[in-house]
């Protein structure tokens, strides 16, 4: 007769790893009165390792003990990291994006609890109003703005919430006007204004009430607003109904940069209980976030795309602002898409989602037209704003200065010295595009990547934009000697030059990655361009999208070619958007704009297109070429990559994968592999086979197939690959 074990518990254990398996565990009698549940994170032995995972599963045993299960080494917590709701959206990810659980599981804690860190109460630090603080100070508009916000939000703001404001907190401190403290949750639940001093227009109105009306339910919403027509203030009066029903409101946006000034419209007019959620933030202060939306505390959480992972128990509400932007895939690990997930995690909880856009994406369109998205359209700009008028300025057969025609140079002129701000837009940070030999034509490559360097003059350095390698000026050619060098192409470093020479009366503010590393420097060049002290702006994306400069009445286009003859399928989509985007830019207040959009092609039929009927005859002729082509979202795509040390070694790979395709009849066509656009990238030769088919459940049906033997066969060692599905950039 063999022993009975005394274990009474079995846990089936999701760990970060590449593997797709959950993995058995035993309790030992030494954790066996502790509390255990599903989304608990526990400490396992993994190989010779010693790794967190989450509980997936679990059930009781009354077997003899073979020995075969190790323990279970701790279990921190007294209740699961992460509940129900979590775990099936963790799934879905799992499932549809083809990643191992437990990786999908631990990019969905904050990185201060993935490897352990206590899982408590969340005590914000914030600045609190003292009883002497005064209304306003004259002839200190940016401390009476702080003072503002603070009252407005019931006295209190957490430290995120006051991000960028340091200077001003500190002054402020020193009069004894603030105090800076740790924040309960009483003190940022400031009750929500009853009288905001809004009034909605006819069109907002309409798209208010109909959202409204869906509450309670899911239901998904696009809302294609033109730019300037207020689709912030829809989304706060939505939120601010389901705040007062005792529910949550989770809001997500692209980039960094947009975060603050939503911030301080959000905690104005929906009162405290706000924490911001983006990787901009330490890794205690994300893990504070996180943990005063699980416990419910926060009762508005805004952030970039891992947001939309935060717990939220009382959800009631998802907003996704500029839906269509690229920043919202993951471009490496588990490659999901923000928009698409929380649209999913609206319909497993029930709640309504609203995607706001003036240049909505191909997929969301035809989310409409096939009725799985309802819309609602502003077509007019808000207050007496009109929108902005579009010229092309062909510039083929004449003279460029640093990319600037005369033409250009003199309308700018014009706008400045009426007294407007002119706004300048070139996607290509940096001096120059590249450094060439004069002698020999020799260009200076990266060492690790098939691309130029781009010259960064200021810094007299060459960086590469792929891999981020750097190394100085050269004197000289190394294939020649020479020391005559020409710098081609131009970045924003160098048309800052070109400015400042031809407009050296006009402050000028230049906004991209290389000026704004420094905290807060991002913020206080905004609060310039906003403030009209910038009277030109020069900037890449990051000054495109969602700000309101209202002084802004000309906005510059200056290399709109780039995207209209590209390999990638949806450039020319995206160029339009960024075009429509910074075109927004213009005329957001009583002044009317214009924008100037310099082309060697003012023919191409989808300049054409936006010029007669703006984004929506552009979206239409994008969407009739998808149909003919079978391109999204007329059908779904899948890319397998692959990089490794040698050129043969990732193709091998990769010709199996279409091989095991064609030989299993699945209805999925394959195309390559070939090597990728850039087929060097940090040392690593960069293949790719991108699959097609007609029906979503075709593609996934040949994924599941492929990759359940792939990663066993032979051709796979020492190969990094990956899967994503629905790409969004070929490159």
């Amino acid at each position: 007769m063999s022993d009975v074990s005394p274990v009474l518990m079995v846990v089936r254990v999701a760990v970060a790893a590449p593997l797709d398996n959950l993995f058995d565990y035993r309790v030992p009698h030494a954790l066996a009165g502790r509390p255990l549940a599903p989304g608990m994170r526990v400490c396992v032995p993994f190989g010779a390792a010693i790794r967190w995972g989450v509980v997936v599963e679990l059930a009781p045993i009354n077997a003899p003990d073979d020995g075969v299960l190790r323990d279970v080494l701790d279990l921190p917590d007294s209740e699961p990291a992460l509940g129900v709701d979590d775990l099936r959206l963790g799934r879905w990810l799992s499932q549809y994006y083809h990643a191992p659980l437990g990786e999908v599981l631990s990019i969905m804690l904050p990185a201060a609890l993935r490897a352990g860190g206590v899982l408590g109460e969340s005590r914000p630090k914030g600045w609190r109003l003292t009883d002497t603080a005064p209304v306003e100070i004259p002839r200190a508009a940016r401390q009476s703005a702080v003072l503002a916000a603070l009252r407005a939000a019931g006295g209190c703001l957490t430290d995120e919430q006051l991000r960028g404001q340091g200077q001003i907190l500190r002054s402020l401190a020193s009069r004894a006007w603030i105090t800076r403290c740790p924040l309960s949750p009483d003190d940022t639940q400031a009750p929500i204004p009853e009288d905001c001093g809004v009034a909605l227009n006819a069109g907002q109105q309409e798209a208010y009430q109909a959202i409204r009306s869906s509450l309670g339910g899911f239901a998904a919403w696009l809302l294609h607003g033109v730019t300037g027509s207020g689709k912030t203030e829809v989304y706060l009066s939505v939120a601010a109904d389901v705040l007062l029903a005792g529910r949550q409101v989770l809001v997500l946006v692209p980039e960094i940069a947009l975060t603050p000034q939503l911030v301080a419209r959000f905690a104005t007019r929906l009162g405290g209980g706000l924490v911001t959620f983006h990787s901009g933030m330490t890794d205690t202060a994300r893990r504070e976030a996180w943990l005063a939306a699980r416990a419910g505390q926060a009762r508005v959480v805004l952030g970039t795309r891992s947001a939309v992972f935060v717990p939220m128990p009382k959800l009631g509400l998802v907003v996704v602002d500029e839906e269509h932007d690229g920043s919202y895939k993951q471009q490496d690990g588990m490659r999901y898409h923000a928009r698409d997930t929380a649209v999913v995690r609206a319909s497993q909880v029930g709640v309504p989602v609203i995607l706001g856009s003036a240049t909505p994406s191909l997929e969301s369109l035809s989310n409409v037209a096939g009725g799985r998205y309802q819309c609602q359209r502003l077509d007019q700009r808000a207050g007496r704003a009109r929108l902005p008028r579009l010229e092309l300025l062909d510039v083929r057969r004449r003279p460029m200065d640093d990319g600037l025609s005369a033409p250009l140079v003199e309308r700018m002129r014009e706008h400045l010295l009426a007294g407007g701000q002119v706004l300048l837009f070139l996607n290509r940070r940096g001096y120059a595009a590249a450094l060439t030999c004069h002698a020999c034509g020799a260009v200076e490559h990266c060492r690790q990547c098939s691309a130029p360097m781009t010259v960064h003059r200021a810094r007299g350095r060459l960086v590469c934009h792929h891999c981020g390698a750097e190394r100085g000026l050269p004197r000289s050619c190394a294939s020649c000697g020479e020391s005559d060098f020409h710098m081609s192409g131009q970045g924003t470093e160098r048309l800052e030059q070109a400015l400042q020479g031809l407009f050296p009366e006009f402050p000028l503010e230049r906004i991209d990655r290389d000026t704004t590393r420094r905290k807060g420097s991002l913020e206080a060049k905004l609060e310039r361009a906003r403030a009209g002290s910038a009277r030109i702006l020069l900037g890449t994306q990051m000054l495109a999208k969602g700000h309101d400069f209202p002084g802004v009445t000309l906005a510059v286009v200056l290399d709109a070619d780039r995207g209209l003859f590209s390999n990638d399928f949806r450039a020319p989509e995206r160029l339009v958007q960024l075009i429509v985007q910074v075109a927004g830019r213009a005329g957001r207040a009583e002044r009317p704009g214009e924008v100037l959009i310099q082309t060697h092609h003012p023919d191409h039929p989808l300049l054409q297109a936006l010029l007669r009927g703006g984004f929506d005859a552009c979206a239409a002729e994008l969407m009739h070429e998808r149909r003919q082509a079978c391109l999204p979202p007329f059908s779904h795509l899948a890319l397998l990559r692959a990089e490794s040390r040698t050129a043969e070694r990732g193709r091998a790979l990769l010709r199996c994968c279409a091989r095991r395709l064609s030989e299993a009849g699945h209805e999925v066509a394959a195309w390559g592999p070939a090597p990728a656009p850039l087929e060097r990238r940090a040392g690593r030769f960069r293949d790719q086979l991108l699959l097609s088919a007609r029906r979503r459940e075709a593609l996934h049906g040949a994924l599941s197939d492929l990759l359940s033997v792939a990663r066993e066969w032979p051709e796979s060692k020492g190969v990094r690959w990956s899967v994503d599905v629905d790409p969004q950039d070929l490159g």
